[in-house]
């Protein structure tokens, strides 16, 4: 099975791409819904990202307080790689048994700092979605309502575009409308098959 890793900058449209794709049938792994299911209230990740960065990174529920996080993570260097510590091992360890159960010809493993976590070697080719930064910014403070400078600060802890277009096989232009976008896919969903034959 042809295994594409799906990649981008934060905000480029990845979850719309993986969801295109879905529409033929074809099977997705996400990177970032492994992450969500792993920090779910009471899980051992959770409980661990809670030793190591305190309480206040809990809801009174109980559940992840993701801004307090996000926070703390991206204005200190040191605070990520303890959160990746905890979580990129886990992560991975899913993907890997997610790719043993497919038999599609081929599927699109999204993995949002998939050259930042050198982890080129889990894929066969690599698919990088683009777009213009400031579209970028538009669309994640519109999702996330997070103020300009904590964007601009997790985009400056990702590789650049230039280098994530450099470093890919195709590349999906996501500055136009999803019909544009779709009609992208849908080329490449015929050229993946055609390479899965």
């Amino acid at each position: 099975m042809l295994r594409v890793g799906l990649t981008g900058g934060i905000g480029c449209g990845k979850t719309t791409v993986s969801l295109l794709f879905s529409r033929f049938d074809i099977p997705i792994i996400d990177a970032d819904d492994i992450s969500h299911s792993l920090v779910t209230r009471g899980s051992p990740a959770l409980q661990d990202i809670q030793n190591t960065f305190g309480k206040d990174v809990l809801l009174e529920n109980g559940e992840l307080n993701r801004p307090v996080l996000k926070t703390k993570i991206f204005s200190n260097s040191e605070q990520k790689k303890r959160l990746e510590a905890i979580l990129h091992p886990r992560i991975f360890q899913e993907i890997s048994i997610q790719l043993q159960s497919f038999s599609a010809p081929y599927c699109i493993v999204s993995i949002p700092l998939l050259f930042e976590t050198e982890s080129q070697a889990l894929v066969n080719r690599i698919l990088v979605v683009d777009c213009d930064i400031k579209t970028q910014i538009e669309r994640v403070q519109k999702r996330d309502n997070l103020s300009i400078e904590c964007i601009q600060a997790i985009i400056s802890h990702q590789v650049s575009a230039e280098f994530r277009k450099a470093n890919a096989d195709d590349i999906l232009d996501n500055s136009q409308n999803n019909a544009a976008l779709a009609e992208q896919i849908k080329k490449l969903h015929n050229f993946y098959l055609s390479l899965s034959c």
